[in-house]
């Protein structure tokens, strides 16, 4: 690298390559076994899936240790930001990609010249880094699940909320050694009992000497979404930089990990790119990791055939191919995306406000209606003007059911939990539920939903969760397990504290019905006749997200054990205060 500091870095040459194309992986999670897929003298069988295709098509594979992890040298400074106020040094991401290309071009004769930038979760990130400023060889790039935006939607927080469960101990195992040799261990099976015996997330932190960690000290110190934050999102740095790359965004409907951060940088880039050229999204029925493996389905709801390996060979490669061997023009709409409950694939020319098939995308109001019930007509006048609940720190509504295993344990099913079963939920009595009846035709949503909520708390601070669910039909012969699911669609969490302001937080009025507009993650999904459609409103969503105090604190994650209180919530559906949640209903033809 230009600062003298050397990268390990892999590069498989296929033995008859001449004039190839280059596809860059850079990586923080050991690129020694990012290319042991299998033990075979086969190109194909050692590189991981997502590269497959282009080893096939007789690509060069470059695979490299970013810096400071495994066996490149220089320090780790997790999701290092651009040079600049958070990073005084003259390196990063954006600089290595940028030296790495330079390097590759000039040193590897097999090589056509041409290089592309490709990567899932952490590897997106840097492949979204690739484009700040890109070297004039990098020809085309492929972010699969990328990182933009970490407090608003991405690893460690949603909307002012903090991913404890999910966030402590991956920053544990990648800050604290080189190698990632030292892991994470709670003491229990059951991670609902070790953070709640824990207290707050800052307490958990320091049981395990995690105030050594740079990224959690910065973490910590930083709750809002102050500059720290806003300097760093990808989203609104590459919306600043000249669109000179091509560029296919992948994102899975599922992601249990980064829902926000490719649909964020779309959102961010498509007006850049008004003919659309050069952006393109894809939405796949998938976790965090499946575009990238088998796409067959998440726990029991199945997909048509593999739709990851579809996407790969069908869609991905003759993109690469267009770019980078001068291959015929890929066949690509300007967003591609999959609909779940009828299983097929949509083409848009635009999204998420047109469906691009003559069929206007029409936004509706479904109304939370008194007794429980959910429909397109408001309340009417003169009815019970809110449901009640009490939300207690002491007793959190878990996110999924328990026992509930770390999330990198061999017993974990965490790539699953975006289509769990909500029953566990609806039972309980610190969560409202509303259905509407039996759909009697097709109803098809596309694009992004939104919760209205009108919603008080007898405390000065709250969280508030909203889930959009397709409760199957009471029995479902095919599929028995399904008989009665609750299958969650779309859902987030929103930390009242940052109501007004999300990088200043302020106190709740006690007993106040005040609004909230809550962005949840996109949906393209049919909901079925004999399906029902549910939404069901709670206050903790735990221990994935650290417990409000329900009290305000200043920092919520050293909140102290005397600082959690019960409080009476109210979710209201009266006359001007009427909540609901905004569905991109499109019609149908």
């Amino acid at each position: 690298m230009r600062d003298g500091v050397k990268l390990k870095t892999f590069i498989l040459v296929p033995k008859s390559a001449r004039n190839a194309p280059m596809l860059l992986s850079r990586t923080p999670y050991d690129a020694a076994e990012y290319i042991a897929r299998f033990q075979s003298p086969r190109l194909t069988s050692v590189v991981p899936a997502m590269l497959e295709t282009a080893a096939a098509a007789g690509y060069i594979i470059v695979v490299q240790d970013v810096r400071g992890k495994h066996g490149s040298e220089g320090d780790y400074v997790m999701s290092r930001p651009l040079k600049g106020p958070l990073n005084p040094t003259d390196v990063d991401h954006s600089t290595d990609t940028y030296d790495t290309i330079d390097w590759l071009v000039k040193n590897v004769q097999q090589s056509n010249g041409r290089v592309g930038t490709l990567g899932g979760s952490y590897g997106g990130f840097t492949t979204l880094m690739s484009l700040v400023h890109p070297h004039p060889a990098l020809k085309v790039a492929v972010p699969f699940a990328p990182v933009a935006d970490l407090w608003m939607g991405d690893d460690w927080f949603h909307n002012g909320a903090f991913r404890q469960a999910y966030s402590l101990d991956y920053i544990y195992d990648q800050e604290a050694t080189r190698k990632s040799e030292e892991k994470w261990s709670s003491g229990t099976y059951d991670e609902y009992d070790s953070y709640l015996r824990a207290g707050s997330a800052g307490a958990m932190a320091a049981s395990h000497g995690m105030e050594q960690l740079g990224h959690w000290r910065n973490l910590s110190q930083h709750p809002a979404y102050d500059a720290y934050w806003q300097n760093q999102a990808l989203d609104k740095i590459l919306a600043r930089e000249p669109l000179k790359v091509p560029l296919l965004i992948v994102c899975g409907l599922f992601d249990q990990e980064d829902i926000y951060g490719g649909p964020a940088v779309f959102r961010a880039l498509a007006p850049l790119d008004p003919g659309a050229q050069l952006v393109h999204l894809v939405l796949g029925p998938w976790n965090h990791g499946q575009a990238r493996k088998e796409g067959r389905g998440i726990g029991p709801i199945l997909f048509e055939g593999d739709t990851a390996g579809w996407f790969r060979r069908q869609v991905m490669q003759p993109f690469l191919d267009q770019y980078l061997k001068d291959g015929p023009r890929a066949d690509l709409p300007r967003a591609l995306v999959y609909e779940t409950g009828v299983d097929g694939w949509r083409r848009y020319d635009a999204w998420p406000r047109s469906c691009g098939e003559g069929c206007p995308e029409k936004s509706q109001a479904l109304y939370l209606l008194p007794d429980g019930k959910l429909g397109f007509a408001a309340p009417a006048a003169g009815s019970a003007p809110y449901d009640e609940y009490v939300s207690d720190p002491a007793k959190p509504v878990p996110y999924r059911q328990r026992p509930i295993p770390q999330v990198y344990s061999p017993d974990s099913t965490w790539s699953d939990w975006l289509v769990d079963d909500q029953r566990q939920a609806a039972t309980r009595t610190d969560v409202v539920v509303y259905e509407t009846e039996p759909l009697r035709g097709p109803l098809r949503v596309a694009g992004q939903p939104f919760a209205d909520l009108y919603a008080s708390t007898s405390g000065t601070d709250s969280d508030w969760v909203v889930k959009l669910i397709d409760v199957w039909p009471d029995e479902v012969p095919d599929h028995p397990k399904l008989g009665g699911y609750q299958q969650l669609l779309s859902a987030d969490i929103f930390r009242g504290r940052y109501r007004e302001d999300l990088a200043h937080p302020r106190p709740l009025k006690s007993n106040a019905a005040l609004a909230y507009r809550i962005r949840l993650p996109n949906v393209s999904h049919t909901f079925l006749p004999g399906h029902r459609i549910m939404v069901q409103v709670q206050s903790s969503w735990f221990p994935l997200y650290d417990r409000n105090p329900q009290t305000f604190v200043p920092n919520i994650m050293f909140a102290k054990p005397d600082d959690y209180h019960k409080a009476t919530q109210r979710i209201w559906h009266a006359a001007g205060k009427m909540s609901a949640i905004e569905l991109p209903v499109i019609a149908q033809n």
